[in-house]
C-alpha cells in the first residue's frame, strides 16, 4: 500500500488548503467530487491496467506523473473548453475568458454542450467495449452464452462501427434539434478510436528499436480513454458547482487515486488471478456508453452510472474468486 502514501498526503494538503480558502462548504464539495470521480472510474482502472501491463516500468511511472498533468489540466480543463467551444460556436479564447471571469456562464455552456459531450464520449466508449467483445481470438468468456456469440460475430468486418453509427443515427432522428451535433461529435469519437487503435497496432511489436514509440502510443491511448471516461464526471461536477478550481481539485484528486489503483492492479498481477475482472470492466464500459447515449434524452444521475459499474465489476470479482477456488480444488484433487 506504499503507492497510496503520496495521493493520501496530497489529498490531506488539498483538503486543508480548500478548507482554509473556502471553508466547510468548499471542503465538502471537493471531498464529494473526489468520491464521485473514484466511484465512476472503477471500470477505467481495470481497463487501463490491462493496457498498462504492456508498458515498461518507465512509461508506467510517466502515466502516474506526466499523465496526471494531462488528466487534471488537459482532460478536466482544456478538453471541456474545446468541446464547449465546438458546441457553442465560440472561440476557445472566449470560453477560457468565461472560465475565469464568469464561471456560472461557463457552467451553463457546459450543460448546453451536453449533446456533443455525451455523443462523443458514448461513441468512443461503445467502440472500446464492442471491440473487446467482437474479438474472434477471445477464448475466455465470463457470461459465456452472450460473450461466445459476440465473439463469433467478430467475423463481420467493422461490425462495431456499424452498430455505433446506427445508434447515433437513431439518436439524431429522435432528437432532430441536436441531430447534427450528435452525428458530428459521434463521428469524431469513432474516428478518434480508430486512429488511436491504429497507432497502437502499428507500434505494437515491442522491439528494442521501437519500445519508446510503443510506450508513447499506449500512453496517449490511456489518456484518451481517461478523457472519455471523465466526461460524465465533468458534466456532473457542473451540476454541483461552477467553481472551476473546486472541480479541478476534486476530480483531479479522484483521478490520482484511480491511477494509483491502476498501478497497484498491475504490480499485484491482479488481472492474471482474477480472470473475469477484465470482462466485468468492459461490460461496465458498455453500460457507461449506454448511459451517455441515454443522457441525450433524460438526465442520468451519476449514482446510476457508478452503481452499474460497481455491480458489473463486483459480480466479475466474485465469479473470479469462485473460478480460482474451483481451479485450486481441481489441482489439489489431481495431486492426491
Amino acid at each position: 500500500m506504499k503507492l497510496f502514501i503520496a495521493p493520501l498526503i496530497l489529498a490531506a494538503i488539498a483538503f486543508a488548503a480548500t478548507y482554509y480558502w473556502g471553508g466547510v462548504a468548499a471542503l465538502t464539495l471537493v471531498a464529494f467530487l473526489t468520491i464521485l470521480e473514484v466511484s465512476l472510474s472503477f471500470d477505467n482502472a481495470v481497463v487501463n491496467a490491462k493496457i498498462l501491463m504492456k508498458m515498461d516500468e518507465v512509461w508506467r511511472r510517466r502515466f502516474l506523473t506526466w499523465g496526471m498533468v494531462i488528466a487534471v489540466f488537459g482532460t478536466r480543463v482544456i478538453f471541456p473548453v474545446l468541446l464547449v467551444s465546438l458546441a457553442a460556436s465560440l472561440s476557445p479564447l472566449t470560453v477560457i475568458f468565461l472560465v475565469f471571469e464568469n464561471p456560472e456562464a461557463y457552467g451553463h455552456l457546459v450543460e448546453g454542450a451536453a449533446p456533443v459531450i455525451h455523443s462523443l464520449g458514448g461513441a468512443f466508449l461503445a467502440m472500446v467495449a464492442l471491440k473487446y467483445f467482437f474479438d474472434e481470438a477471445k477464448k475466455v468468456h465470463w457470461l459465456g452464452f452472450i460473450e461466445r456469440r459476440l465473439s463469433s460475430w467478430g467475423r463481420v468486418q467493422a461490425i462495431e462501427v456499424a452498430i455505433v453509427l446506427v445508434a447515433l443515427l437513431a439518436c439524431a432522428a429522435a432528437i432532430p434539434e441536436h441531430g447534427s451535433q450528435i452525428l458530428g461529435a459521434g463521428a469524431i469519437g469513432i474516428v478518434l478510436f480508430i486512429l488511436v487503435e491504429g497507432a497502437v497496432d502499428v507500434l505494437g511489436s515491442a522491439t528494442a528499436g521501437n519500445i519508446a514509440r510503443q510506450g508513447l502510443s499506449l500512453f496517449l491511448y490511456l489518456n484518451l480513454l481517461d478523457a472519455a471516461f471523465s466526461f460524465d464526471g465533468v458534466v456532473g461536477a457542473f451540476t454541483l458547482t461552477t467553481d472551476l478550481l473546486i472541480i479541478t481539485v476534486g476530480l483531479g484528486l479522484g483521478a490520482y487515486f484511480v491511477r494509483t489503483f491502476t498501478i497497484l492492479l498491475v504490480e499485484k498481477k491482479t488481472l492474471a488471478t482474477l480472470v473475469y475482472l477484465e470482462h466485468g470492466a468492459y461490460w461496465a464500459v458498455g453500460a457507461l456508453a449506454i448511459c451517455m447515449f441515454a443522457a441525450l434524452f433524460q438526465e442520468v444521475p451519476d449514482a446510476v452510472a457508478g452503481t452499474v459499474s460497481f455491480l458489473f465489476i463486483g459480480a466479475a470479482y466474485l465469479s473470479s474468486l469462485r473460478a480460482q477456488k474451483r481451479l485450486s480444488s481441481n489441482n489439489t484433487s489431481t495431486m492426491l
